[in-house]
């Protein structure tokens, strides 16, 4: 594994967030390929509920789903950013995937909640699973894929 130290902050961080947006990309395909058919769960517009902090609104149900799409990715490439912190921490590997995931999906969590987006102490055991699982996916994918590119 090459030295952090020879690489630029702006480098880490922009491979954190290519990294977060290819492990986003690895969540949504597991999501639509494997878990929601076997949990029959539907489509979740909970990425375009969350950017109702920002000074944009959907108009319609095809912007709703562009907004869900967006903000979907740009928290993936908030997960990366994670990761290029951790680096530069010094954690690599599962430790920095166990950190990252530890870390942002309690901020996720609390940060949904806090915004009344998120009912956690009424999901169900399956539920609460369902969205570990996915996220855990989305961490381990990022993990990975950060740490492969610092390879190249």
């Amino acid at each position: 594994m090459k030295s952090t130290g020879s690489t630029s902050f702006g480098a880490t961080v922009s491979r954190g967030v290519v990294a977060g947006i290819a492990g986003t990309a690895v969540m949504t395909a597991f999501q639509k390929l494997v878990e929601m058919p076997i949990t029959g769960r539907g489509e979740s517009f909970a990425p375009a509920d969350f950017a109702r902090v920002l000074p944009i609104e959907a108009k319609d149900e095809h912007q709703r789903r562009q907004l869900n799409w967006v903000t979907h990715f740009a928290l993936g490439a908030m997960w990366g950013s994670a990761f290029a912190i951790a680096d530069r921490a010094g954690l690599h590997g599962q430790k920095a995937i166990a950190t990252v995931f530890g870390v942002v999906y309690t901020g996720d969590v609390l940060l949904n909640t806090a915004l009344g987006l998120y009912e956690p102490t009424k999901w169900s055991a399956g539920e609460l699973a369902i969205d570990v699982v996915d996220k855990l996916v989305q961490a381990e994918a990022t993990g990975v894929i950060f740490d492969r590119m610092q390879e190249l």
